[in-house]
């Protein structure tokens, strides 16, 4: 009989967490290298080596790989303060281009403020004024195309076209609009340089986004990118501070007008939006168009449902509104189901602020968790058939199968971190998807969805090109 002094019997103990598996010496290198350099394989290997939940290091540094779908459900419920976003990673070269004010490198009360200012301003109502925008847009960057290959068809016979640029400029018009109204959008190719120089710096190797004096360099060039980019939108802060509209749809003079923050944390804010919605909806659209190209008949159905939904192409924009978008229920879900296979990012990273317990295993303070949407969008203990592009998967599900596909679903992650511009997202790809599929035949140039590249950002490798030619209807 155990004494009065004894400690709780074992069984009521809870079970000792385990260490988490992964590679070793010289093939924990290759892995991380690997990692960095081609990181869909990396994380395919992993997973299929060492299972949904894996352990690197990278010298002192120790990283989670998690792509289980209930562990990254039970991650993202978590308290915040569980975790840190100005870890060092995010410190070299995200931070050096979106400000260490940025919400993205933010933590604790400071992130919290500036992410209410932000997210206040993205109401649905006011979201949903823009749908006739992203419409007209999508209408003129269509009619530009049409003209471009009619006019290149025409001298040379070539109607193949590498649709990546177009879509970046029209996505990239859209958020200037947006944000700032028409006159700015106009300067979306000027702005979009800019924005691609600094993508590129954040996707180049740690090592050259490291911090140095040396004029000419990718580093100094950035940094001109990134004064330029403040004076343009200080300047627009400026002049809704001395001449305020009183449009309650436009998003800058409603993080304004709130007042919770200073002008540089909404430049610092505003200049995030920019680059994460533009570069990462104008990928996830030119994987969608792989996608619904490919697969049989999900093309032409694509087409029927915006022909009733949207009318006729050449339509008046005017008329499409919230209930336009719900009615859209194909084309929503095609977007679900690409997004499901190809996330805009394939990880996002996260340090441990604590001891961090997921189910058997203790994640130690000052790791950095990398979670991957793209494990957890093709775990096949959550989808049958993974790797199928179905977007039918997600209609008559159970109540069990809704629970689990929502676990598993995380694109744009979930919890206070939860990416602010979903709702965006979904709505202009939906929208833009649909009147492309109305108005271009697009035949892709290989039978194959390509390989992905990327970390930050996840794009199929050699862009989007395809022979592309007006419907004809």
């Amino acid at each position: 009989m155990p004494s009065a002094k004894s400690g709780p019997s074992e069984a009521s103990l809870p079970p000792r967490a385990q260490p988490l598996p992964g590679p070793r010496g010289l093939e924990n290198l290759s892995r991380v290298r690997q990692l960095f350099e081609d990181p869909a394989t990396a994380l395919d290997g992993l997973c299929e080596t060492y299972g949904p939940i894996c352990g690197l290091r990278l010298g002192p540094a120790r990283i989670a790989v998690i792509g289980d779908p209930e562990l990254l459900h039970a991650m993202f419920a978590m308290p915040a303060d569980s975790f840190r976003w100005s870890h060092k990673f995010n410190m070299v070269g995200v931070r050096f281009v979106v400000g260490r004010r940025s919400m993205i490198v933010s933590d604790g009360a400071d992130h919290h403020r500036r992410r209410g200012s932000v997210q206040s301003a993205f109401t649905r109502r006011r979201l949903n004024t823009w749908i006739p925008m992203i419409v007209d847009r999508a209408d003129r960057a269509i009619g530009e195309l049409i003209r471009e290959i009619e006019t290149s068809a025409a001298k040379t016979g070539e109607t193949e076209i590498d649709l990546s640029p177009v879509i970046q400029r029209l996505i990239l018009g859209v958020t200037l609009h947006a944000f700032f109204g028409e006159d700015l959008a106009a300067r979306a190719d000027e702005i979009g340089v800019m924005y691609g120089r600094m993508q590129k710096f954040i996707e180049a190797a740690a090592v050259k986004q490291l911090p140095h004096p040396i004029p000419f360099s990718a580093r100094s060039r950035v940094r001109s990118d990134r004064h330029a980019v403040d004076e343009i939108i200080d300047a627009e802060i400026a002049k809704r501070r001395a001449h305020p509209t009183g449009d309650p749809f436009d998003i800058l003079e409603a993080i304004v007008i709130d007042g919770a923050l200073s002008d540089p944390e909404i430049r610092d804010q505003v200049k995030t939006l920019i680059g994460a919605g533009y570069d990462t909806t104008s990928a996830a659209l030119a994987w969608m168009l792989w996608c619904a190209t490919l697969a049989s008949g999900v093309w032409s159905r694509i087409r029927a449902e915006a022909d009733v939904v949207l009318g006729e192409p050449d339509g008046c924009s005017d008329v499409a509104d919230h209930a336009t978008l719900a009615r859209l229920e194909f084309t929503q879900r095609v977007v679900h189901e690409s997004l499901r296979l190809h996330p805009a990012g394939l990880v996002g990273a996260r340090a441990a602020g604590t001891d961090v317990r997921l189910g058997d295993y203790t994640i130690r303070k000052g790791t950095l968790i990398v979670w991957s949407p793209h494990l957890a969008g093709r775990d096949p203990g959550a989808w049958a058939d993974p790797l199928r592009f179905d977007p039918d998967r997600f209609v008559d599900l159970t109540p069990q199968q809704k629970v689990i596909s929502d676990q598993a679903w995380v694109p744009f992650g979930r919890g206070p971190h939860m990416c602010i511009g979903f709702a965006l997202a979904q709505m202009e790809l939906t929208l833009i998807l649909a009147r492309i599929a109305q108005r271009l035949d697009l035949t892709p140039t290989s039978s194959e969805v390509p390989r992905p590249i990327g970390m930050v950002v996840n794009r199929p490798i050699g862009g989007a090109p395809f022979t592309v030619a007006a419907s004809g209807r």
